[in-house]
């Protein structure tokens, strides 16, 4: 009514109230009433915005790569980027006056693509592909630097790059490529497993082999050691023959002696008993025999007495015409007998 209005911005706007070509209020989230016919009014959003961005770069070997990233932004000095850029609101008090806001986000893009294709020339395109974060912090490192961004008043919150890739064919060439070195890798791999396993085939028949070897001449140092003990028995054994022998030639030569002694014994012996004899008979030859029968008869028994009284009859039996035995004499001759 009659041009006067009334405006309320929120905690994250910043208004500027122009009358007469300078600023008469400012402030973020004021509400106050104007008069809009002698009153310009700047509306600055001062809350953070994400800037999505893609966009299509080349390599240093000529290849072609998409970048898509993100990136974070506020406006930190309203009063610097009021004066480079027209934030100006249309009468209604809702609408701006021109584009100028909206190519804003476009500006700091066109910025980040600047520098994503400084950095890219220096960058072949296996390294590019993974080269994420060091190109965030090369991107951001030349928007904290740029007086581009800093003249306008713009505080960068964050930067990121989602993802860079190439081309449909160049992606499919690279798998390919990765493609066969996997298949080639698990190839060698394969084949270092199989090698690996006639290897510990060949080690383990090494080790049998060794062992087998091993057994062998522990075989052999225990025949050894069993032939040195035999041998050493043998050695004893004989030891103890020759040991007997000896004892048994000692032996034999003390018989032969001890032989030989008694031999020399028993010889005088009956050289005495021979020259005892040959005195009692040359000294009975000279006796008469009928003493000498009456001295062998002395200490006989009466039967032994009777048996020599029967000789000597027999031996006169030519003499004799009759002879008359009892036979109380027979049986007592007979008894005695008996008793023997």
């Amino acid at each position: 009514m009659l041009g006067l209005r009334f405006i309320k911005a929120q905690p994250t706007d910043y208004i500027l109230l122009y009358k007469k070509g300078s600023v008469a209020l400012e402030g973020a989230g004021i509400s106050f009433f104007y008069f809009a016919p002698t009153t310009s009014l700047v509306q600055i959003p001062m809350a953070s915005v994400d800037a999505p961005f893609i966009f299509n770069e080349v390599s240093s070997d000529f290849q072609e790569v998409t970048i898509q990233g993100q990136i974070t932004y506020r406006i930190s000095d309203p009063k610097k980027l009021c004066r480079l850029l027209n934030f100006s609101l249309a009468p209604n008090g809702r609408d701006y006056l021109s584009d100028d806001p909206s190519k804003l986000p476009q500006r700091l893009i066109n910025h980040v693509q600047v520098l994503t294709r400084s950095a890219l020339k220096a960058m072949a395109l296996r390294v590019a592909l993974g080269a994420a974060e060091s190109l965030v912090s090369q991107l951001r490192k030349g928007l904290q630097e740029s007086e581009a961004i800093g003249s306008l008043g713009i505080e960068i919150l964050g930067l990121s790059v989602l993802a860079i890739k190439p081309t449909p064919e160049t992606a499919r060439a690279l798998e390919a490529e990765a493609r066969e070195q996997i298949l080639r890798g698990a190839d060698e791999a394969v084949y270092a497993r199989r090698n690996a396993a006639v290897e510990q085939e060949r080690a383990i028949k090494e080790n049998e082999l060794n062992t087998e070897i091993a057994v062998e001449n522990k075989k052999r140092q225990i025949k050894d050691a069993q032939m040195e003990a035999e041998k050493s028995v043998q050695q004893k054994k004989r030891e103890i023959r020759e040991a007997e022998m000896a004892t048994q030639i000692a032996l034999e030569q003390k018989n032969k002696q001890l032989v030989a002694l008694a031999a020399e014994n028993t010889k005088l012996q009956s050289d005495a008993k021979a020259y005892g004899i040959a005195a009692v008979m040359k000294a009975l030859s000279q006796v008469d025999p009928k003493v000498l029968q009456s001295l062998a008869a002395v200490g006989m028994e009466p039967g032994q007495l009777v048996a020599l009284a029967f000789k000597e009859l027999a031996e006169s039996a030519g003499k004799i015409g009759e002879l008359n035995i009892s036979s109380e004499l027979l049986r007592e001759l007979m008894a005695k007998r008996g008793e023997r």
